[in-house]
């Protein structure tokens, strides 16, 4: 009997980008790093613009500086456990003092 595929898992949230850097290449690192953890895909939308959350030049091409608005949508088996942990990213200092 074969296996019926689930509809991949989707989650949402808003965040407001805390390091005072920014995105740079660094803290974008960190966050690639942590992205290609989970299965599910990761996005990251700034101003309408589109990035690959697990492609450090595209993070990069965002151009996120402190404060920016940030939209992270996860896709995916683990979305919700990718969320939870790359917010907690977005949301500190990104492991920079």
């Amino acid at each position: 009997m074969a296996r019926q595929q689930q509809h991949p898992r989707e989650c949402a949230r808003e965040v407001v980008l805390a390091n005072p850097a920014g995105l740079h290449a660094r803290p974008a690192t960190a966050f690639v790093d942590r992205a290609t953890k989970f299965k599910s895909d990761v996005v990251l939308i700034k101003d309408g613009r589109e990035a690959n959350g697990k492609s450090i030049m595209e993070i990069l091409a965002l151009g996120a500086e402190q404060g920016a608005r940030l939209s992270l949508i996860t896709r995916g088996p683990d979305a919700r456990a990718a969320l939870e942990a790359l917010l907690e990213l977005l949301e500190t200092k990104l492991d920079e003092t």
